[in-house]
């Protein structure tokens, strides 16, 4: 599931960041590690124990030897849990390329059953708000002892991926080892040197093969949906929005995570047992929603454009088509997960739309609960043995559990969205503003429902926000589509939602 990624750098006395502390406090986020999760934490960072095939557990030291990969982490900067460490090479037949990709070995840190592994069934997945990040793994394993850190030892589940010259992928294979990340880079300083021309072999082969990545995926029908940052930031109480980009490294990178992902759905289909995500196609109400947005926005969305063909062309410099972006993420939702075990499912059940193939989340695991599980799934796989039994043993209710975890978000990203929207507009009160109905009370309401209210959500063209419209009785019921001028009857965040009334 996309997510609409926001910051803001207020200061923590202000409305806002007030706001998002009620938030948490309301949602019922932990703000700490039961005692007890945080102690098996402590002391799986001084010795993890790795499981074996056997259902043993060995040390980190008797792992197949790695460290000579000159593996390299490359996220955003500042990330503080690296999950996932990387190298590129030629084939040695010349032809085509050779992904390393190691990923971090939670499994090795967290005991089945145990008091870390409840609280983490009990998070699913790390939370992401404005102004910080509530994580899914105490900060002991997360950002030191799990994460692939430079120029330390650590467990890894190693994958080893062929492509061919066109960027197909050939052959897959994974195991445990014991890796060595030798650089801890980031996506500005990495994009700088792709531009200049001075990058290292293995980066210009990220660039290829992500290249080739894209270019398979439009051929079979994906899209990716490279989500801008919105940016809140405050300047003597009031706020501005500005966006953040994508840069093209950024895509290179995701590509070859979602490689990964294809590899591990492919080695659990063969196998007969696994986890997959899948999305179905967006319904056709939420495409229509979507292109109201775009009307309101100022988006040129031609009747004949699919919605694959619409985001392609779409400049995320542009204020408008990063606020737009944004909004596409919305209608990536819907998506589950299908765990089979003895029998793979059809090949249509088993699709991920937006990757146009079967797919599973599989880099990730310090912030997200599947992976951890997906990893020993597919190292069962590669290895031709069964999965561990504490892994079958939730296969079946890991699908229903990641579900609440993907509410949970989804209903903070939703409110995290509206205190923006309340911030950006809180010292506008009584000013009108251009907007478009994208949906209306009505349109929630039970069928046949004679008494459903006359309002409705309308979307700002500047700055791109939506609210509530307020209907007075007897005025006629807005339609979706109507662009209409509206006046700001409330916004407060934390307070009053943003609230209008007709101009």
């Amino acid at each position: 599931m996309p997510r609409r990624p926001m910051h803001v750098t207020d200061a923590a006395q202000d409305p806002l960041r007030a706001a998002l502390r009620g938030l948490r406090w309301r949602l019922e986020i932990p703000e700490h590690f039961p005692p007890t999760a945080q102690a098996e934490a402590d002391s799986a960072a001084l010795a993890p124990r790795i499981p074996t095939a056997t259902g043993d557990v060995a040390t980190a030291h008797s792992l197949a030897d790695a460290t000579d990969l000159p593996l390299f982490t490359l996220e955003p900067p500042g990330t503080p849990d690296l999950d996932r460490a990387m190298f590129l090479a030629r084939r040695p037949a010349g032809r085509g390329f050779r992904l390393h990709y190691a990923v971090a070995d939670v499994a090795s840190f967290v005991t089945p059953g145990g008091a870390l592994d409840a609280e983490a069934h009990h998070r699913v997945t790390t939370l992401h708000f404005p102004d910080e990040r509530v994580p899914l793994h105490p900060y002991a394993l997360s950002e030191r002892a799990a994460g692939l850190l430079p120029d330390e030892d650590r467990p890894a589940v190693l994958w080893q991926l062929d492509l061919d010259a066109d960027g197909a992928l050939t052959t897959a294979s994974v195991r445990r080892a014991r890796v060595r990340s030798r650089a801890r880079l980031d996506h500005p300083a990495v994009q700088r040197i792709l531009h200049d021309g001075t990058a290292e072999e293995p980066l210009t082969l990220l660039r290829e093969a992500g290249l080739l990545r894209e270019a398979r995926e439009r051929a079979r029908g994906g899209v990716s949906l490279y989500v801008p940052e919105a940016r809140l930031t405050a300047h003597d109480g009031h706020y501005a929005l500005a966006y953040r980009a994508p840069l093209p490294v950024e895509r290179f990178t995701a590509q070859l995570a979602r490689l990964v992902g294809v590899a591990a759905a492919d080695l659990m289909l063969a196998a007969g047992t696994g986890i997959l995500r899948t999305l179905p196609t967006a319904p056709h109400g939420d495409v229509a929603r979507l292109r109201r947005t775009a009307d309101a926005l100022g988006v040129d969305w031609p009747h004949h454009t699919s919605y694959a063909a619409l985001v392609r062309g779409l400049d995320p410099h542009r204020a408008s088509h990063a606020a737009f972006l944004q909004e596409c993420a919305t209608v990536l939702r819907g998506g589950d997960y299908l765990a089979f075990d003895g029998r793979p499912p059809p090949p249509p059940a088993a699709v991920h739309a937006a990757v146009a193939l079967p797919y599973a989340h599989a880099t990730a695991p310090l912030s997200r609960l599947v992976d951890r599980y997906t990893s020993e799934l597919c190292l069962a796989a590669s290895a031709g043995i069964a999965p561990p039994p504490w892994v079958r043993s939730v296969l079946t209710g890991l699908p229903a559990t990641m579900a609440t975890g993907a509410r949970r978000a989804d209903a903070a990203e939703r409110a995290c969205v509206a205190l923006v929207a309340a911030a950006l507009l809180r010292d506008r009160i009584g000013e009108t503003f251009d907007a478009v109905v994208t949906g209306t009370d009505a349109d929630a309401a039970p069928d046949g429902d004679a008494d459903a209210p006359a309002g409705a959500t309308v979307h700002l063209r500047t700055p791109a926000v939506t609210g509530h419209l307020t209907v007075p009785p007897g005025a006629p019921a807005p339609r979706p589509g109507d662009a209409l001028r509206v006046r700001l009857a409330a916004a407060e965040p934390g307070s009053d939602p943003v609230r209008f009334t007709p101009a």
